[in-house]
């Protein structure tokens, strides 16, 4: 299903069973535009909600929810089951995996969430004013963030860190760090890892771009 005022790029595909500019509550089907750029994917049972913005190259896995008033990149993906509520940001070239929740999130470019990646935004819920507060944390350029990570409200994720699966993020983040555990503590810099096949000099040699410090896309 297309609600109406959806604008979708050449080339991009909606399978069957997906439904594409959702109106969200109190809003009237086509009140709000949709855009998704060109040549992506988005799979059966993808809802997408009016007034979400997603760039070029777009891919969703199956049953993946995107809420209203979330702007997405260029180069990402949304995985399988994973939930982006409202008021997200996402950098170019990022990679949501399956079963992550997000929600008043900003993410820069290339950042990479394993599965069932959890990121609050409450500090007390369910506080009436929680909109006015921290909201969800800030994840800077080449961060990755393994498994089953948590991610408390408000924090700064420096970037090209590196959080260790099952870690709970309970304090900002130094960029280049290693973090591991729960609370999460410092490890090392990521300038020591070891890649133990000898393929590189270093894991995350492969990086070139200078960082972007988190920045939201902009509107299309």
């Amino acid at each position: 299903m297309i609600h109406a005022n959806v604008s979708i790029g050449e080339g991009t595909t909606v399978h069957e069973g997906a439904i594409v500019g959702e109106p969200p509550r109190g809003k009237a089907s086509g009140e709000l535009e949709t855009v998704i750029g060109a040549g992506g994917v988005i799979r059966s049972g993808t809802v997408i909600y009016a007034g979400t913005v997603i760039g070029d190259r777009f891919n969703s896995g199956h049953g993946a929810l995107i809420r209203e008033d979330n702007m997405i990149g260029d180069d990402c993906s949304v995985g399988t089951n994973a939930v982006l509520e409202a008021g997200n940001r996402v950098g170019n070239g990022t990679r949501i995996h399956s079963g992550c929740f997000l929600e008043h999130t900003t993410l820069g470019d290339r950042v990479f969430l394993g599965p069932h990646v959890v990121f609050t935004d409450d500090p007390h819920p369910v506080c009436p004013r929680y909109l006015e507060c921290v909201l969800g944390a800030t994840v800077e350029d080449d961060v990755s963030i393994g498994a089953n990570a948590t991610i408390l409200p408000g924090l700064r994720i420096g970037a090209g860190s590196l959080i260790g699966a099952g870690s709970v993020v309970t304090k900002n983040v130094e960029a280049g760090s290693v973090m591991a555990g729960s609370p999460a503590l410092r490890l090392k810099g990521v300038d020591e890892l070891v890649c133990f096949k000898g393929f590189y000099e270093r894991p995350y040699v492969w990086r070139t771009k200078e960082p972007s410090g988190g920045k939201a896309p902009t509107a299309r």
